[in-house]
């Protein structure tokens, strides 16, 4: 329900922007104020459940998310409409750390495996499926739909959780000081530099006072969050925890792996529909194969982690998505479907074989006290992955396709008979069309630089995916700094 509502408001923004009546920037927002707040909770989570009880703050975690998600749907002012989201992102914040925590505690060892494939099938698989749900609810009933759908399921998972979990002996609401200066230093720190990530590329990065100073804030703010939390008695996120050397590692291969997984979603959705004229359905339909590996392979893998090194399933499942993404960055503007859908079979049996035995190395070696906060940045590093993934990688896609394009011009000119030749085609197709002779000449130049474009485009999108195969394959020695058994 969370991952989902992460991803599924970006289809249903232009028809919010229509009732709404707000232009992209304004509507964007919505995005943007539901992550900040989102990021900025979830590395808190295990403080505040040590604070008040796991139990008492999950149940108003869901009842949080589950309120304002009703009122997301029923609001119709833009301006109400954002801080709504704000307080649905702080609901939603806790929900995926203090379910990990639960399912890592209730388990023994033997059976965590079986218990987070389950949990990690809906973590994986519901930002594939988000994109459809969203569409399909949008096209049939209306944009407030995408809200209201989270209300039964979140009554639901509060009442299941007021009769069925209890709190832990070790884990009781607690009187201990509050952290005001780790929190203020995290909150601004966190949020500036989300808000950079979304909304850097439309502002030009630098270019814009808005932008350059979040980032000078979260300079700031960011280390001297780290300094003050490893110094103070009290924190409010336990820093200390990775000192732990599985969950050192692990929470940097997660954020490599939620930089590639985030940031090729964002290049494939636009390749297949920009330059392949894939409809969002057809694209949608892509992603959902590359869900339903995921699904197949999911439980297999959390059969083998206690029989086989999670090290060895996460090397091999991070090397399946590496290849997935290398034949990715090999399409052309001829590539076969078939090339696609194996492509996207390959990347979510990647993905699914490797990011549950991921989670069990990395929170499996903890002492069960440090496992909330443990679990919280944990999660917090793999939401700023595909928050720098999406950023980076677009950004190297606007600016790659400017590069490519002023390198392909150099080629197309007038004393090049190549050139010439191409001109006089397609001003014979279009003379043969019934155009003038000016019209077919203009006509002519125009079609010649809409293939620039296209050619210049596509490049750009080959940058990208190799520099995520690049990214992912540093990041395989790590696999050795895992804690042996």
């Amino acid at each position: 329900m969370e991952v989902i509502d992460s991803s599924i408001v970006n289809i249903a923004l232009p028809n919010m922007m229509g009732s709404l009546g707000a232009n992209l920037d304004e509507i964007t927002w919505l995005v943007t104020g539901y992550i900040v707040a989102n990021v900025t909770i979830i590395p808190i989570s295990g403080w505040l459940s040590t604070r008040f009880g796991r139990k008492r703050y999950f149940l108003a975690s869901i009842a949080c998310f589950t309120i304002a998600s009703f009122f997301c749907g029923f609001i119709r002012n833009l301006y109400l409409l954002i801080p709504i989201r704000v307080i649905q992102g702080i609901g939603g914040g806790a929900l995926i750390p203090t379910s990990q925590a639960i399912l890592m505690e209730t388990f023994p060892p033997e059976e965590q495996g079986t218990a987070m494939s389950v949990f990690g099938f809906g973590m994986m698989v519901c930002p594939s499926l988000g994109s459809i749900v969203a569409g399909w609810v949008t096209d049939n009933y209306s944009w407030s739909w995408s809200f209201y759908i989270n209300v039964p399921i979140g009554a639901v998972a509060f009442f299941l959780v007021l009769f069925f979990i209890e709190d832990p002996a070790y884990l009781k609401s607690t009187g201990s000081r509050i952290d005001y200066v780790g929190f203020i230093l995290l909150a601004v720190g966190i949020g500036c530099l989300q808000t950079v990530l979304q909304k850097g590329e439309r502002a030009d990065w630098f270019e814009s006072r808005f932008i350059t100073g979040l980032s000078l804030l979260a300079a700031v703010a960011l280390p001297s969050f780290i300094v003050w939390e490893l110094k103070t008695k009290h924190p409010i996120v336990n820093l200390r925890v990775l000192a732990n050397r599985s969950l050192c590692v692990g929470t940097i291969l997660t954020m490599v792996i939620g930089f590639g997984l985030y940031g090729s979603l964002v290049l494939i959705s636009v390749y297949f529909q920009n330059l392949l004229h894939y409809s969002s359905w057809e694209t949608g339909k892509f992603f959902f194969y590359s869900a339903a590996a995921i699904a197949m392979v999911m439980p297999i893998a959390g059969r083998l982690v206690n029989r086989v090194s999670p090290r060895y399933l996460v090397g091999a499942g991070v090397s399946f998505f590496a290849l997935a993404v290398y034949r990715m960055s090999h399409f052309t503007l001829e590539t076969r479907y078939e090339e696609v859908f194996w492509t996207q079979i390959i990347r979510g049996a990647g993905l699914g074989l490797s990011v549950v035995p991921l989670n069990v190395i990395a929170l499996k070696t903890l002492e069960k006290k440090d496992i909330p906060a443990a679990s919280g940045l944990y999660n917090l590093m793999r939401q700023l992955g595909g928050g720098f993934g999406i950023a980076i990688l677009v950004a190297l896609l606007t600016r790659g396709e400017a590069i490519h394009r002023a390198n392909l011009v150099q080629y197309v000119h007038m004393l090049n008979p190549l050139t010439v030749q191409r001109l006089d085609v397609l001003e014979q197709r279009l003379l043969a069309r019934g155009e003038d002779f000016v019209s077919a000449k203009m006509g002519a130049l125009k079609l010649l630089d809409h293939t620039i474009h296209t050619q210049a485009l596509m490049l750009a999108f080959v940058d990208g995916f190799q520099f995520v195969v690049i990214l992912i394959l540093l990041s395989l020695p790590l696999l050795f700094f895992f804690k042996k058994g």
